[in-house]
């Protein structure tokens, strides 16, 4: 589960770090549809569009693979 998302991140890392500093994102597919402040606005606000398990909210912080 999510192994697409996690990928996505893992070979991406750097790009998505230097957009993405300190925001979290979150990830469908090989994509990013969404930016956030805070983990719990990327919850709330992800759960509105998909379901639970089908989305990887990502810290992009240097060194911080959630998963």
């Amino acid at each position: 589960m999510l192994e697409i998302e996690i990928q996505y991140y893992k070979n991406n890392e750097k790009k998505l770090l230097e957009k993405y500093l300190e925001k979290y994102i979150v990830i469908v597919g090989k994509g990013v549809v969404g930016v956030y402040d805070t983990h719990a606005e990327a919850y709330a606000e992800s759960r509105k569009e998909y379901r639970v398990g089908t989305f990887l909210i990502q810290h992009c912080i240097p060194g911080q693979i959630i998963w």
